[in-house]
């Protein structure tokens, strides 16, 4: 099993910064890609950024430009740097870790609010 640790949520003014992180721990070394998602309140969870293990890196054209998703595979830990932030942001983001079997893996959320 994988265990996660999200970190560096909170809230945030329009037009400010937020730098997210998981960290995991566990059976590591079936961890593949890694992600970050987010759910807003009424809607469906929804991708945001993906980072291989390599370092290559996808994301949504909404966010592409704003946030930045890197990993430290040293420290078994993902970050998602969010700049530009929106009051449309706002959701709680998910870390998640594909592992090698397949099945994907999910941590706690950490809650991002975006208000002035």
């Amino acid at each position: 099993q994988v265990q996660f640790v999200e970190s560096g949520g909170g809230l945030v003014q329009p037009g400010g910064s937020l730098r997210l992180s998981c960290a995991t721990s566990g059976n590591i070394a079936s961890i593949g890609a890694m992600g970050w998602y987010r759910q807003a309140p009424g809607k469906q969870r929804e991708w945001v950024a993906s980072i291989t293990r390599g370092g290559t890196t996808l994301y949504t054209d909404s966010n592409k430009g704003r946030f930045t998703i890197s990993r430290d595979n040293a420290k078994n830990t993902v970050y998602l740097q969010m700049n530009s932030l929106e009051p449309e942001d706002t959701a709680v983001y998910y870390c998640s870790a594909r592992l090698s079997s397949g099945n994907i893996l999910w941590g706690q959320g950490t809650q991002v609010t975006v208000s002035s």
